[in-house]
C-alpha cells in the first residue's frame, strides 16, 4: 500500500517495421531505384494503387506506391536507405538516375559510419547509410 510498482518496459526490437517511398511517376520511380542500387524490383497493381518491392530477406521491407494519397515530398520524417558496404557506390549513380545529391557522403563517426542525403526522381528527400 503506497508504494510505487515497478513496471519492465518492453523493448521493440526495430522500431520500423515497413516503409513507403510515394510516387507519382511510378515507373520512373522504380527505375530510378531500379538502376542506384543495381536491383530488379517486384510490382504489383491492385486497380487503386501500383507497389514495387525492395527486395528483403530479413529485416525492413518497403515498397514505392503510387495512388491516392502517395504524395512525393522533400520535407517529414528523413528515411535512411541501406547503402551496403560503401555509400558512394550508390551514391555515384543517384544523378545519372536523375535524382540530386544534397549532402555528399559524410562522416558521422568512425563507429557509425557514413551517411548521404538525395533528392530522388519523384521528389522525395531520402539518405543512405553505409558503414564506410
Amino acid at each position: 500500500m503506497g508504494g510505487t510498482t515497478s513496471k519492465k518496459k518492453k523493448k521493440i526490437k526495430n522500431c520500423i517495421n515497413w516503409f513507403e517511398i510515394p510516387a507519382i511517376n511510378f515507373q520512373q520511380s522504380v527505375d530510378f531505384y531500379n538502376n542506384i542500387f543495381g536491383i530488379e524490383m517486384e510490382k504489383n497493381f491492385d486497380g487503386n494503387y501500383a507497389m514495387a518491392f525492395f527486395p528483403a530477406d530479413n529485416g525492413i521491407g518497403g515498397a514505392i506506391v503510387a495512388g491516392p494519397g502517395s504524395t512525393p515530398g522533400d520535407s517529414g520524417p528523413l528515411l535512411y536507405l541501406n547503402a551496403g558496404e560503401d555509400l558512394n557506390t550508390v551514391l555515384h549513380r543517384v544523378e545519372p538516375a536523375g535524382g540530386r545529391v544534397v549532402m555528399p557522403k559524410t562522416l558521422i563517426n568512425e563507429e557509425s559510419g557514413h551517411f548521404a542525403i538525395f533528392i530522388d526522381s519523384e521528389g522525395n528527400k531520402l539518405a543512405l547509410h553505409s558503414k564506410k
